[in-house]
């Protein structure tokens, strides 16, 4: 069917990654957007766009009915779904063809037969696709799942069955932690995806998560595009994809996408979709979902084929049959992408919001950034904390690794909390470069969790220096012009002024005094001359004999900084001003802006140091709050339902000291 005119039915990166395509192939493109993402650049890209509610999921990208208004105004001939939201909604798919539209996607019978995995696994069993043992029964019950784990045996995977993502998705070692396991999946799954169905799968212990890319039109032809190594992930949701996988072989390649282009006939499939597997040490590969659109780790298979699969999604739905063959098909070279998040992972990887101060994003031979954020946007609770991804392609793998490193360094986004520094220690690990990743690497690379290493004392230094400097040029820009040989100048000595900065939990006593052309910085015993000088869009600092690169910006009395792959923000603490970091106590605040899913405890209850007190759905995730410390609830201030902004007080506990 043809249209000119294709409304995007997504935000952020995968929206402005499906405009870019549609109007270099000469199509108008709409794009839709929420008062919290009015500046997002997909807005500003799109020949037009249409206002769909403030910014909660549920009443704007969410809403079918909105977004099916929104096309019609326009005289949108189709709609793209990106991922996630309305992506995988066969309910949505169908109103869009029944309202004389073109869904760029699957037909909708697909969508629905592979988005449940107790039935998408039961189809694929007939299929002859090879499945991971478990239970998949239309019996709910706690004690029919009980039952079907004395036949699985532990441990075993609990999975939402509607969706994925993580999302309502447990892993059980032992029976005491079953009952317990479903309800917080049902819980997790409900919220997600709209149903409390669960399936029950053998857990298939340090796997790789391998997936094949497929692609099918309305002409019969299914071929696969090779595949995708998934295996870096934590709380099953992936970290770090690449193509080829680093242990394929080509009989490997040929029996698991044989398999994969299987599970696409056997749903009628048509478009892009990708089928998951699971892969042994021993070679072995297990059926584990498909998903039914584009998948987020796509550029790296666009990478390592030279295609472009949102023009081969738009040509397909256009009714055009696939441009290649299998035989065809060419994979050069390796791409690694990761995901750039919102979010702290030496706190848990709690997601984060704020300002987007500055962004750079990295540029050079085979690097390639696909990103949904400007400078002077807020990132928002109310969606996912995905903000960019960062690709690199080379010729080797390993080329492709030293070149992604460095692109991670060199993507800077100042303003709010991310995983950079997470990112690149992971790409350096020494099991990851040897390509030997499973899904339990980062289990293994750090098993009591990603921890913050304590701040070197020449970056707070450096930190303070940038305060300093700030200060004087505010200064300067009020008192009138001064020489800049004059500056620093005096002929008295200068007595180093004190000053206070908290560094995530640390609190560092610091002096700092001026000299011509820098600063002299005192972090505890240790000292320190810096000089910065203006350079292209950012500063090199002199620290001694040794020089950085750096990007910088001052917020009032915050300071962000990044050099290299550090991120570092620094706050001036001043005298008399609460220090809210040392502030705890057993006062329970709420991390990020949320909605309270369940209270654990009650005034008057005892709880230890690490204990659930109340559970937070924050960006698309549940998040536990534990107890700093030990005590008794002295307060509950909020009630399941409620929306709670960051540092909005939760519960008071008071400190039993000789606990």
């Amino acid at each position: 069917m043809a249209f000119d005119t294709i409304l995007v039915a997504n935000r952020g990166e995968i929206a402005v990654r499906v405009i870019r395509t549609a109007r270099a192939m000469g199509l108008r493109t709409v794009a839709v957007y929420t008062s919290a993402d009015a500046d997002a650049p997909h807005v500003a890209l799109a020949d037009e766009s249409v206002w769909i509610g403030e910014g909660p999921v549920g009443d704007s990208y969410l809403d079918a009915e909105c977004i099916l208004d929104a096309a019609e105004r326009t005289k949108a001939g189709a709609i793209h779904p990106g991922y996630g939201f309305l992506s995988e909604n066969a309910a949505f798919a169908a109103a869009v063809v029944e309202a004389g539209m073109v869904f760029i996607g699957p037909e909708p019978h697909a969508i629905e037969a592979m988005g449940n995995k107790a039935g998408a696994k039961r189809m694929m069993i007939a299929a002859g696709v090879p499945c991971v043992p478990g239970y998949e029964g239309t019996d709910q019950s706690d004690i029919a799942m009980t039952r079907a784990v004395g036949q699985i045996g532990f441990p075993l995977m609990v999975k939402a069955a509607a969706g994925g993502g993580g999302r309502g998705m447990r892993l059980v070692e032992q029976t005491e932690a079953l009952t317990q396991a479903l309800a917080r999946a049902r819980s997790e799954a409900l919220g997600a995806f709209g149903s409390e169905e669960l399936i029950l799968e053998k857990a298939i212990l340090e796997p790789r998560h391998v997936e094949f890319q497929v692609f099918a039109d309305a002409h019969g032809n299914v071929i696969h595009l090779g595949e995708r190594d998934c295996s870096v992930q934590r709380r099953h949701q992936k970290v770090v994809e690449e193509a080829p996988c680093p242990v394929m072989t080509p009989d490997l390649r040929a029996e698991m996408g044989a398999a994969a282009v299987a599970a696409a006939r056997a749903v009628d499939y048509r478009g892009a979709g990708t089928v998951e597997f699971l892969l042994d040490a021993a070679g072995a590969f297990y059926f584990l979902e498909m998903n039914t659109r584009l998948q987020v780790e796509h550029p790296v298979t666009e990478m390592v084929t030279g295609l472009d699969l949102v023009e081969w999604q738009i040509r397909v739905a256009q009714g055009e049959a696939l441009p290649l063959t299998q035989d065809d098909v060419r994979l050069e070279g390796h791409a690694i992408e990761v995901r750039l998040y919102a979010e702290d992972p030496a706190n848990g990887y709690l997601p984060a919001t704020g300002p987007v101060l500055r962004w750079r994003p990295a540029a050079g031979a085979g690097v390639r950034v696909d990103a949904g954020v400007v400078e002077g946007q807020e990132i928002s609770p109310h969606y996912d904390p995905m903000l960019a991804k960062i690709i690199a392609h080379g010729p080797t793998r390993e080329v492709a690794r030293t070149r992604l490193i460095r692109a991670v360094e060199d993507s800077v986004l100042l303003g709010t909390p991310t995983n950079s520094t997470f990112l690149a220690d992971v790409l350096a690990l020494p099991e990851f470069a040897a390509g030997a990743a499973t899904t339990g690497l980062l289990a293994r690379a750090w098993p009591d969790g990603y921890a913050r290493t304590a701040t070197d004392p020449s970056m707070a230094a450096l930190a303070a220096a940038l305060l300093m400097q700030h200060d004087r040029d505010n200064a300067l820009a009020r008192a009138g012009h001064i020489a800049a040989d004059q500056l620093g100048w005096s002929s008295a000595l200068l007595l180093p002024r004190g000053l206070s900065l908290a560094i995530g939990e640390e609190v560092l006593a610091c002096s700092a005094g001026a000299f011509p052309g820098g600063w002299r910085i005192g972090v505890g015993e240790a000292q320190f001359d810096i000089s910065l000088v203006a350079q292209g869009n950012g500063l090199r600092a002199s620290i001694g004999e040794t020089t950085h690169d750096l990007t910088a910006h001052v917020a009032g009395d915050t300071v962000f900084l990044a050099t290299g792959a550090l991120r570092l923000s620094a706050r001036r603490l001043r005298p008399g001003a609460q220090d809210d970091a040392a502030q705890a106590g057993g006062r329970v605040v709420a991390p990020m802006p949320g909605l309270v899913q369940a209270i654990a405890v009650e005034t008057g209850a005892l709880v230890a140091r690490g204990d659930t007190l109340a559970v937070l759905e924050a960006m698309k995730m549940q998040h536990q709050i534990a107890a700093p410390v030990t005590g008794r609830i002295k307060a509950v201030h909020v009630k399941p339902g409620q929306s709670l902004a960051a540092g909005d007080a939760m519960i008071e506990i008071e400190e039993d000291i000789d606990a």
